[in-house]
């Protein structure tokens, strides 16, 4: 509702400066942003790069394993066929002892993963071996024997991991069945395959002091390890998450995590041989992957950070420099602006009643005019609600006028309280009588107002000796144009309002009077 108050205004031009200056700051960080994103990105790729390389390379490391495991089992397992062929054909004769022993031999010899060769008969005594050590051997008990003496099955067989009591190192043994003419079980030729044999092939490749390459078996007992722990060796890892969750889900992938055995973060590539039931996986850390790209990237922000340090400085300079050509002035111009906010703080007080809190007279002379103008043109209503506190003139008499002035600002206060629409508007008209005008309000929304302020009041519970009911309090009347036609004046809803008000004194206060219709 505009009453006549002017909000000072700035000049044409007035911000300029400081437009200027916002301006440059924003190009300076715009250009310094633009440098450090672009840098960002570029080191995010190449980061991205970095991994996916090491990724590639990784599994080509893993595929080369495996195939190099697979292989080594294959050509083991290929010359247990051929003797179990013979053994199946001409069975333990003399001759074919010494054809056996002679082929175990030049199996020893040529692959250099085999530590020997045994073979048994149907009650686990040793037949033939390859190695004198082994002379007195009995396998019954081993999980290999009792294998194929329960399950007839010519397939080869890889066994749990064992420590050779004589020669103190780790073995896993490959193993197949040896038949009788008639199926019936004759006995096993098993070759043990040494572990360091995988453990020096391990070595010639570079992974990094903390990379880490691994054999196992399933389900997930720890055959060989680099960097070799031998408390590991035998270990199961079944329960461990890149086992559990990954490795005996697939047949292959490439993951990257948290060991659970040391902490730290590798690229893991990881294949199952496809002959046998073992698998491998080859580890990279992610740290030591990254160490090239880590000390790029301290170069490339030591480089931008010159730059945009640089960047800054002499923006820095070119704001200083807007900033100082425009202090005088801005100084002006905050002098004028202080002047004018006083001015309008003035302007805005002398519509207050400094007492209630309420709009005062003034403020609600020009309200009432802009608001029947208003109604004119919109053909709305308009509603005026006259309130005066019963007695108050005995209030001070016995009370006091400092108490009275008290009372008046507690039923300002509730007036305010009361919720009110957009454009209502509540002022002290004189002394102890307040004026409440709604704009587009008919009689009976008007009547629900006044009842509510008179109720509120009433709540307050002031104490007032001179009124009957011992409280304080109040009387209105109430009038309302609806619609607002051209010609009516202000005086005119003033004075039907103070009619009801009126009525509502002679009916014994403490009431809600409506202004009768006009004749």
């Amino acid at each position: 509702m505009n009453l006549g108050v002017t909000e000072p205004q700035p000049e044409p031009g007035a911000r300029k400066p400081a437009a200027v200056a916002n301006l440059a700051i924003a190009f300076i960080l715009l250009v310094c942003a633009l440098f450090i994103i672009v840098d960002l990105v570029q080191l995010g790729a190449a980061r991205r790069e970095q991994l996916a390389d090491s990724s590639v390379a990784l599994t080509n490391v893993a595929r080369a394993i495996r195939r190099h495991a697979d292989d080594t089992f294959k050509s083991a397992d290929v010359s247990l066929i051929s003797m179990v062929k013979l053994v199946e054909n001409q069975g333990y004769t003399p001759a074919s002892r010494e054809q056996l022993a002679s082929l175990m031999g030049q199996s020893a010899t040529t692959l250099g993963q085999i530590h020997a060769y045994f073979a048994c008969d149907e009650r686990g005594r040793l037949v033939i071996d390859s190695t004198p050590l082994y002379a007195e051997l009995d396998v019954s008990e081993r999980d290999y024997f009792r294998y194929h003496r329960d399950h007839p099955t010519r397939d080869a067989y890889v066994g749990a991991l064992i420590k050779s009591s004589t020669t103190n190192t780790w073995i896993i043994t490959v193993s197949r069945r040896v038949n009788h003419a008639d199926g019936s079980f004759a006995g096993v030729i098993m070759a043990a395959l040494d572990l360091e044999y995988f453990r020096m092939f391990y070595d010639t490749f570079d992974i990094g002091k903390k990379g880490v390459i691994f054999l196992g078996t399933n389900p997930g007992t720890t055959l060989v390890r680099r960097p070799l722990y031998e408390k590991y060796v035998g270990r199961s890892m079944v329960d461990l998450p890149i086992y559990r969750d990954h490795i005996a889900q697939n047949t292959s992938g490439l993951l990257t995590m948290k060991s659970a055995v040391d902490g730290e973060v590798r690229l893991t590539a990881y294949e199952h041989l496809q002959h046998y039931p073992l698998f491998i996986f080859a580890a990279l850390s992610r740290d030591e992957v990254l160490a090239g790209w880590v000390s790029d990237t301290v170069m490339h922000a030591c480089g931008i950070g010159i730059l945009v340090l640089t960047l800054a400085f002499l923006g820095w300079r070119l704001v200083r420099q807007i900033r100082l050509r425009a202090k005088t002035e801005i100084s002006l111009r905050q002098a004028r602006d202080s002047l004018n906010e006083l001015n309008a703080t003035l302007q805005r007080l002398a519509l207050e009643d400094g007492l209630t809190g309420l709009a005062n007279r003034r403020h609600f002379d020009l309200a009432l005019q802009e608001e029947l103008s208003r109604a004119t043109r919109n053909a709305s209503s308009l509603a005026l609600i006259l309130i005066d506190v019963d007695r108050f003139k005995q209030y001070n008499d016995l009370y006091g006028h400092a108490a009275g002035d008290e009372c008046l600002r507690q039923i300002g206060r509730a007036v305010k309280a009361v919720p009110r629409r957009s454009g209502d508007l509540a002022a002290r008209y004189g002394g102890e009588e307040l004026a409440v005008l709604l704009p587009g309000a008919d009689v009976a929304t008007a009547l629900q107002i006044a009842e509510e302020l008179r109720g509120k009041i009433a709540a307050l519970n002031i104490t007032h000796a001179g009124n009957p009911i011992g409280n304080v309090t109040v009387s209105a009347g109430i009038d309302a144009l609806t619609p607002v036609r051209a010609g009516d004046v202000p005086e005119t809803l003033i004075r039907q309002a103070d009619l009801a008000l009126y009525q509502a004194k002679n009916q014994g206060r403490n009431r809600v009077c409506v202004a009768p219709e006009p004749v």
